[in-house]
Formats: C-alpha cells, structure tokens, sequence
C-alpha cells in the first residue's frame, strides 16, 4: 500500500490519500519526427538571495539550465524566456537576457532545439511615448536573440496595448520589427486570461475582428514567420485560425486545456506545440509524440489523457497564476531543492489547489519519486497548517 499524505479540502476539512506513486514513463525521449513540440520553461529562484517581491530575480543558474536539459533530454525543444519564466511576473530584461545567453549556449552545447522570447518589458510601464519607443524596445530584444544564435518569438507588449489605437499601429509595429529579423520567428498571441494587460491585442476587443488583423500581418509577412503561437484556451479558435494560415506557417498550440486534440489534427491540418503544460508533463508529452510518429493515434491519446485534468487545473483560473503549479510540481519531481519563486509568486496559489495539483499529477503518473513527493509535499501543508497526522 502507498503511503499517506494529510491534504486539505477546499471545505476546510483534510483527508488522508494514498499515494499511488508510480512514475509511468521513460526516462528520456527522442525529437518527434511528426510534430514541432516545445516546452515553454519556467526558471528556478536563488532561495537564498536575499530579495522582496519587488526586488531584481536573482536565478540558480545551475538548477534552472539543468531542468533545461531535462527537457532536451525527452526530445523536446525549449521555449525560453516566455511567460513560464514568469517575464512580466519578477522576471525583468536583464535577467532575461542573462538567461538567453546562457540558455543559447547551452542548447548549442547539447544540440537542443530553443526559441526565446523578446518583447518590450525594458520598458518602465506607462513610459511609452510613441510607437517608436515600442518599436526599439522590440528592436534591441530581437537583435539580442539573434545575436546569440536563438530563433525569436515575438511576445506580445503591454505597452503597444497600452498606447495603439488600433489595428494599423500593430501592423506598423509588426512589419517594422519583423522585416530587421535574419530569420523567421514565431508570434505570440497571448490573451488577457494570461495577462490582462493584454486585452484588446490586434486593436480590437472583438476576438474575430482581432484574428482578422492577426492574419493581415502573418499574411503580409509569410517569409518572416514560422508559426502563430495562439494561446486563448479556445480550442475552436484555433482550429478556425489554423484553417487561415498561410502555406507554411505552423500553428503552435497555446491551449494547455486541450492540447491532444489540436497537436493530434483533423486529418487535414494539426498544430505543433508550444506549451507551459509540456514543462510539467514533459515524460507523458515525449512518449505521446513518439506513439503519434509511429502512427498510433489511440496510444497517444491514451497516454496525454490523463494529464489534461493537470494541466486544466494548473491553468485555472486565475491562469495569471498557473506558474506556481509548475514549479510546485518541480520541486516535488527534485528538480529543485526548495519551492521559492521569483518575486514571491509561490503564494500565489493556495495550499487546496496545491493539494489537488499533487493528487492529480499522482493518478497522471507524472511523480518520478514517490518518497521524495510525499516528503515534500508535507512540508508544503506544514507550511499551511496541516499537521502529517
């Protein structure tokens, strides 16, 4: 029998679960062969670093670029510096740019796949004058990923939204940025479930309307674009943009929802991947996508089923938040010694959801090590009150 764990319930009761502790996947992977898969990463703080929810992130280098390889090792390429990795969330440019640096040449060291994010938060928020102040904050991110030898995303900006008057600024800004790149680069799309600074991005609060605009500037600029990136948790929106894109460009889903059903397609068109919900189930994602490149839809399917209650519950609402489930179930895997997070963000979810994160990751098979995971997740309730008996 497993051993026991005291979890709270959302009643404010607790309850002993068993663990089942078996970890149900290989131990590494190789690239798939029939789909694009990347795993935006998320970064490991210096739990020693003494700093305040406002204070520049200080990174374990050495932890956050071997969870790195751990994803490279299941065959999965890295999205770096996104939104996982908390940009706009305690992760400031020059962190980041420390952190593609480092990154780059770790992928070239190992020959992984990597993609970085760059957008315009060197910016002080609200100090954007015009939409050249946007422009050249893009400018510099761009050139610095490229500088380095990544492959550029193009994330969305706060402060475009902020000042753009509509959907003309944003194709003037896209075409300015994307017409100085050496080499295509993915866009980002991420909507205001994420980060509600982002609302009305494309310059329409109308979600059609704004896919419109959307596919303008992918369709002005096809030869600059590998992919769209859509991350609205709207499975139906992106099966119809998907249906839009031009020959060539790639939808890259951002839907940690349903992410089986848009990677594995509708016979004529599917999506690739670019997912925070690969950094928590990077085992399950690897052994799905080699069944899928040997033409067994059913085994791949079967194996990601169980890890979409997960991945729905980590990105629940408020998904501003989702990255605390993902480096809670980091340091429950011992891919770090301690569950702190850049800015404080580990308090930014509750010891409930924490708890039913735990439960659910366990009947997914996502816990490599079942002492381990119980040892820390007593901590964890500890923390918040819950005696181990």
């Amino acid at each position: 029998m497993g051993e026991l764990v005291r979890l709270p319930r959302r009643d404010g009761t607790v309850f002993d679960y068993t663990i089942k502790g078996e970890f149900l996947y290989a131990d590494s992977g190789v690239p798939s062969r029939s789909r694009i898969p990347y795993a935006a990463v998320h970064v490991v703080a210096d739990p020693l670093a003494d700093t305040s929810p406002v204070s520049p992130a200080v990174i374990d280098w050495e932890r956050t670029l071997a969870f790195r390889r751990h994803i490279w090792s299941y065959g999965l390429g890295v999205a770096e510096a996104m939104d996982t990795a908390q940009r706009g969330m305690g992760l400031d440019w020059s962190a980041a740019r420390e952190l593609i640096k480092r990154s780059v040449a770790e992928a070239k060291a190992v020959g992984g796949r990597i993609v970085c994010g760059a957008q315009t938060d060197q910016l002080e928020p609200g100090s954007a004058r015009s939409l050249r102040d946007v422009e050249a904050a893009y400018e510099e991110q761009c050139g610095f990923v490229e500088e380095q030898g990544g492959q550029v995303v193009i994330m969305a900006s706060r402060e475009l939204a902020r000042i753009a008057r509509g959907p003309d600024d944003y194709a003037r800004v896209y075409d300015r940025v994307l017409s100085q790149l050496s080499r295509p680069a993915l866009i980002h799309w991420l909507g205001d479930m994420f980060d509600p600074a982002l609302a009305g991005y494309w310059g329409h609060g109308d979600l059609d309307h704004a896919m419109d605009a959307c596919l303008e500037i992918i369709v002005s600029h096809q030869e600059k674009v590998e992919g769209l990136k859509l991350s609205l948790l709207d499975q139906g929106r992106e099966i119809a943009m998907r249906r839009r894109l031009p020959q060539g460009v790639h939808m890259f889903t951002g839907d940690d929802f349903d992410y089986p059903t848009t990677i594995a397609g509708d016979g004529e068109r599917y999506s690739d991947a670019l997912l925070g919900a690969f950094d928590l189930i990077a085992p399950a994602a690897s052994a799905a996508l080699i069944a899928l490149d040997a033409g067994d839809a059913k085994k791949f399917d079967a194996i990601l089923k169980p890890t979409v209650p997960v991945s729905r519950h980590a990105f629940g609402a408020p998904t501003f938040y989702y990255k605390t489930g993902i480096v809670f179930i980091a340091y429950l895997n011992g891919h770090q010694d301690h569950f702190r997070m850049v800015g404080g963000l580990e308090s930014g979810r509750s010891a409930v959801h924490l708890a039913e994160l735990f439960v659910l990751a366990d009947g997914a098979g996502l816990l490599r090590d079942a002492e381990l995971a119980v040892d820390r997740i007593r901590h964890v309730m500890a923390v918040a009150g819950v005696s181990a008996s």
